[in-house]
């Protein structure tokens, strides 16, 4: 390792602190880093041949990927690496970026994880390409769905309730929320026509709903978490509604530039990020908290769907 102040002056820009902290934790591709970091790919490349100069970090090849981490100090410089971290961490204290970037890269490794996504997207697109008998996306809903449990699920911001009677089909007990009237007059009618008892309408708002602590065991936000005026507040709502060792599910649009679906949806949010998303759920107590990207939209504006999934701790 170069000498203790060469290393220093590199320590002087924010951003290689940023970079040697994340690669302290794990290693990582210039493209996971520019992901983590939302910074362009020659800069990041800049910051680490900078440090890559200086002995801080190395890197090793794997197909057309490379991968960088901090490189371990040889045994006559271990004294000077632990003086070097103990000011790194000292140095990320003055860093505002740091907690969201600790939120990045935990999304960035667990989609690292996700292997097998780009497999079962490549099956979803060759699924209705060739007709056999019986096999359609609807079927397989139907089966999925009379595969859930006898649970009490809340389907908040449930409009009139199309998804509510379908969860209604297998679930112990069905509460759809909505802040419309119309909505509640018209979904109470709907499973009343359809028979479906177990199916109850109650009219509130997501962030201040009509139920009692821990009366639920699945919430459910259903392309309706960009309707909260604070989504924050409606993700913290469905922890306190949900029994211990209960779940959350939600599904929405990734962000997105169309500016249109505020006047088009009546859309307060334009979707959110996955580390949103993730925040959202682990600020309101959730534990194991998982994102993916389960649809992509073929033709414009390519809208995106994702799922974030938490649960609530058992006593």
């Amino acid at each position: 390792m170069s000498g203790l102040l060469a290393a220093l002056r590199l320590l002087g820009d924010p951003v290689r602190v940023r970079i040697l902290l994340l690669l302290e934790r794990d290693e990582l591709s210039v493209a996971e880093l520019q992901e983590i970091l939302t910074r362009g790919q020659s800069q990041i490349s800049t910051h680490l041949a900078q440090l890559k100069q200086a002995a801080l970090v190395e890197y090793r090849r794997t197909g057309k990927n490379t991968f960088y981490s901090m490189k371990p100090p040889s045994v006559a410089e271990e004294e000077t690496r632990a003086r070097l971290l103990e000011l790194l961490h000292s140095a990320a204290a003055e860093v505002p970026e740091i907690k969201a970037d600790d939120a990045a890269l935990a999304l960035v490794l667990a989609k690292r994880q996700d292997k097998m996504r780009a497999y079962f997207d490549s099956l979803a697109g060759k699924f209705g390409r060739q007709y056999l008998p019986g096999r359609s996306w609807k079927a397989l809903a139907e089966m999925l769905l009379r595969l859930m449990p006898p649970v009490v699920v809340a389907d908040l911001g449930a409009g009139e309730g199309t998804f509510s009677q379908l969860l209604a089909q297998s679930a112990e007990r069905v509460i759809a929320v909505d802040n419309a009237q119309k909505m509640v007059e018209f979904g109470s009618k709907l499973a009343r026509d359809h028979g479906l008892a177990n199916l109850e309408f109650r009219l509130g708002d997501m962030e201040a709903l009509p139920l009692a602590d821990g009366e639920v065991d699945l919430a459910f936000f259903s392309q309706s978490l960009h309707h909260a005026q604070h989504p924050e507040r409606a993700v913290a709502e469905a922890w306190r509604i949900l029994k211990p060792g209960g779940r959350v599910a939600v599904l929405d649009l990734r962000q997105h530039t169309f500016e249109q679906a505020r006047e088009l949806y009546a859309d307060l949010w334009l979707g959110f990020t996955e580390v949103e998303l993730r925040a959202f759920l682990s600020e309101a107590g959730f534990t194991g908290v998982q994102t993916v990207v389960v649809d992509r939209e073929s033709a414009p504006p390519y809208f995106e769907t994702v799922c974030a999934l938490g649960w609530k701790a058992a006593r």
